[in-house]
């Protein structure tokens, strides 16, 4: 009887320590949808892993990294100067891995009937300089417009690529993610915002064109549409252990095939 109970006390501490965690926090728009994704099937393959899984910004993701809090960070966006500078001063050493690419849709209600704008245009109505759809060929009404909030990293990144880092109009409404934008601009015929490229397909809104380009995996991989970016995994330095195996798992052709049916485009 003591050797049975001795026997299951070593299985017993034999499947904790082969049990792994892996915490994963911040881009929502990598964690909201895909990463889930990725890891149902990397946990199919792996049954003694389990995961926590963040999505609350890419800033959250930077910050996990920098503290410790986590073994990977995701990030639609570049690590900031300031972030590089705070994490060295850990001594800690933000490593970039290219995820996937994404496109900045462009979205409205579909009870808009506008269907393209120039870049121009779009600075303009974020920024706040056109407040009324009759300025841009719509039908005369106040424009709505939806933004990610402040830790987004897709919030930092149309700034930059779509606003001439101009501030956003203080009337806009942010959101804590891409489904939420997606939801608000559907049931508003007079709203406006952004989402990337796995959210477009949502009910209630449709794609604006800009300057002739749709956003597509041609049109992003060619970077012909303007609001196109890749998107990270940051870890501290190279990754090790079950956090390597899954960013290698992200990278398989299986899993460029999860990103892919999700709606990124593959790094080639």
């Amino acid at each position: 009887m003591k050797n049975t109970v001795i026997l299951l006390i070593a299985l017993a501490s034999t499947s904790l320590a082969s049990a792994q965690k892996l915490v994963i926090k911040g881009s929502d728009t990598l964690g909201a949808k895909l990463v889930p994704t990725l890891a149902e099937e990397y946990k199919a393959k792996n049954p003694g892993v389990s995961f926590e899984i963040a999505a609350e910004g890419s800033t959250t993701g930077i910050a996990a990294i920098i503290d410790g809090t986590a073994q990977i960070g995701m990030s639609s966006r570049r690590a900031k100067p300031t972030e590089m500078s705070a994490a060295s001063a850990k001594g800690v050493t933000l490593k970039p891995i290219i995820v996937a690419h994404d496109g900045i849709g462009i979205v409205v209600s579909t009870s808009n009937p506008l269907t393209k704008l120039t870049k121009r245009q779009v600075e303009q109505i974020f920024a706040g300089d056109i407040v009324d759809w009759s300025a841009v060929g719509g039908k005369a009404g106040k424009i709505s417009i939806y933004t990610r909030n402040t830790s987004s990293g897709t919030y930092s990144d149309f700034k930059q690529l779509a606003m001439n880092n101009r501030d956003y109009a203080k009337s806009s409404q942010k959101m804590a993610g891409n489904e939420q934008i997606a939801a608000e601009v559907g049931k508003n015929p007079n709203g406006i915002g952004y989402v990337g490229l796995a959210y477009l397909t949502a009910p209630g809104i449709n794609v604006v064109a800009i300057d002739g380009q749709l956003p597509s995996k041609e049109s992003v991989l060619k970077h012909t549409y303007p609001f196109a970016r890749p998107t990270f995994y940051y870890t501290n330095g190279a990754p090790a252990g079950e956090a390597a195996k899954f960013i290698d798992f992200t990278l398989s052709a299986e899993g460029k095939l999860i990103s892919e049916k999700v709606g990124f485009v593959s790094p080639e």
